[in-house]
C-alpha cells in the first residue's frame, strides 16, 4: 500500500511539473510572439517615415537609424501620422498642450553633466515666437529621461541617440554616450545634448543629403540647407553649439 501510494505521488508530482513547465513553456512564447508583432509594425512606421530599410539597425531592444535616432520596438505607433509635404521634421510633433510643459528627467547617471543640459535646455526655451519649453523635475512623472548609455553603431561609437514624438507626446528617452563626449568641450556636450532634444521634439538633420540619409521633407517655409544649424548630423565634437536662424524660424513655425 505504501508503495502505491509513493508511485501516485511521483506520478502527481511529475504531472504539477510538467503542467508548470508548459504553462511557462506559453508564457514564454506568447510575449515574444506580441513583441515581434509590434516591431513589425514599428518597421513599417519607420519606412513609412522615407526612412530605407538599408539604413535601419536592429539592436535588440529597438531600431537604430542615421545612428542617432532610436525607436523602440515596443512603442506606441502615432495615430495620425502626417506624411508629406512640409529646415526638417516627421511630421508628428508634440502637440499643444504638452508642448508648454515637456517634463525632462535626469538620471543619475547624467547628473555631472547637468549643467550642459540646462544650457541645452535654455537654448530651446529662448526661441522667439515659440511656446515650447522643456523643464527639468525630479521625481515621476516626466516626459523625457535622459541617461548615460554606451552606443555603438555599424560605423563606431555614438555619442547620443534620440526618439521622435509619438501621438502628441516627445519622444521619451535621450541616450547621452556620456564617455565618448567627456573629452569635448563643454559648449561640445551641451550641443550633443541639444541636438538630441531636437529629435525628441520631431526634428530630422538638417543636412541628411549632405551626409547619405534618407529623405525628408521641409518645415513649411523653412526651407534649404543650413551649414549653421545645430541639427546637422555627425558631428559629435565640431558642429555648431547653439541654435541658428533657421533653426529657430523652425522651431516657431512648428511650436
Amino acid at each position: 500500500m505504501k508503495k502505491n501510494l509513493k508511485r501516485i505521488a511521483i506520478v502527481a508530482m511529475v504531472a504539477v511539473s510538467f503542467a508548470a513547465c508548459k504553462k511557462t513553456q506559453e508564457s514564454a512564447t506568447t510575449e515574444p510572439q506580441e513583441t515581434v508583432k509590434n516591431a513589425d509594425k514599428v518597421l513599417q512606421y519607420i519606412k513609412d517615415l522615407g526612412f530605407p530599410e538599408s539604413s535601419i539597425v536592429d539592436n535588440g531592444t529597438m531600431f537604430i537609424v542615421e545612428e542617432d535616432i532610436t525607436f523602440p520596438k515596443n512603442m506606441e505607433i502615432p495615430v495620425n501620422k502626417a506624411f508629406g509635404t512640409e529646415q526638417y521634421y516627421t511630421g508628428s510633433i508634440v502637440n499643444s498642450t504638452n508642448k508648454l510643459n515637456i517634463r525632462v528627467f535626469v538620471d543619475p547617471s547624467m547628473t555631472s553633466m547637468g549643467s550642459e543640459i540646462n544650457n541645452a535646455i535654455a537654448q530651446w526655451n529662448a526661441v522667439p515666437n515659440s511656446t515650447l519649453r522643456f523643464n527639468i523635475v525630479t521625481t515621476a512623472p516626466y516626459d523625457i529621461l535622459i541617461k548615460n548609455e554606451a552606443l555603438q553603431s555599424p560605423n563606431g561609437v555614438v555619442c547620443g541617440a534620440g526618439e521622435f514624438p509619438a501621438n502628441g507626446k516627445a519622444g521619451a528617452v535621450i541616450r547621452i554616450n556620456r564617455d565618448a563626449i567627456a573629452g569635448n568641450s563643454f559648449a561640445q556636450r551641451a550641443r550633443t545634448i541639444c541636438h538630441e532634444l531636437g529629435h525628441n521634439i520631431s526634428f530630422r538633420h538638417t543636412n541628411w543629403s549632405a551626409i547619405g540619409e534618407s529623405n525628408a521633407t521641409n518645415v513649411p517655409g523653412v526651407t534649404g540647407t543650413d551649414s549653421r544649424s545645430l541639427m546637422n548630423g555627425g558631428q559629435c565634437n565640431s558642429g555648431a553649439t547653439v541654435l541658428s536662424q533657421k533653426d529657430k524660424d523652425a522651431t516657431a513655425v512648428l511650436y
